[in-house]
């Protein structure tokens, strides 16, 4: 049976992307723009982001991979907000470079399986490390950075072979392995970037404090409490 299309995305890639906005409203992804520090970084992830996501069109035809920064985003803003800030980024990607106006169902497919879906999977990993793991500044980096990135990006890719969006220019083990190889290349630009950011910008960074992952800090204000 034929699922039914909207542009060239089918229904469960609509699904995902209903699912996962109105899922993050709840938590109302606009209150970290009121912490000053994340405007800063959040209004430069609007300028440079679309170039980066606009560069799948450099690539073969059917393997629309590159590094997306969403679990960077996750990490930096929180959850509600970084999915938020995709729908914007994608939109401006998708103009970048042509005349005409893209396919919208072809937009969609393209958030949600190199946006949306690996940056929700990164949260769910990690708030498992956060809660079975020690609160320790590398447990942060290593684990909630890198090893949650690469695992939530290549679980994507099988995620994205069952809902049937692998092009059938490619095999099954050429598909995995673009996710498996790009897992690992987010996995350390995102892990690079925290350590960085740890290091000089910890403000920028939503879901870490110095008081939970510094063993002997002094407590502060939490200012993490969307993940």
């Amino acid at each position: 049976m034929n699922l039914p299309e909207l542009g060239d995305a089918p229904w469960v890639d609509w699904a995902v992307l209903c699912g996962v906005l109105l899922g993050a409203l709840p938590f109302k992804p606009w209150l970290p723009l009121r912490h000053g520090p994340l405007q800063s970084p959040w209004l430069g992830a609007l300028v440079l982001l679309p170039f980066l996501w606009s560069a799948e069109r450099l690539l073969p035809s059917g393997l629309a991979l590159h590094v997306s920064s969403a679990c960077l985003l996750a990490l930096m803003f929180g959850w509600p907000l970084a999915m938020w800030t995709l729908l914007p980024v994608v939109a401006l990607a998708s103009l970048v470079g042509r005349q005409h106006l893209p396919d919208v169902g072809s937009m969609v497919s393209h958030l949600v399986w190199l946006g949306l879906v690996p940056g929700t999977l990164s949260l769910g990993f990690g708030l498992a490390i956060r809660r079975w793991l020690p609160h320790h500044l590398f447990v942060f980096i290593l684990g909630r950075a890198f090893i949650a990135t690469a695992l939530a990006v290549s679980l994507t890719g099988y995620l994205a072979y069952l809902a049937g969006r692998k092009p059938d220019t490619l095999d099954l083990e050429e598909w995995l392995l673009g996710y498996w190889l790009m897992g690992w290349g987010e996995a350390f630009s995102t892990g690079m970037l925290v350590a960085i950011f740890v290091a000089f910008k910890p403000e920028w960074l939503l879901t870490y404090s110095d008081a939970r992952y510094l063993p002997g800090k002094p407590p502060e204000p939490p200012h993490d409490p969307q993940g």
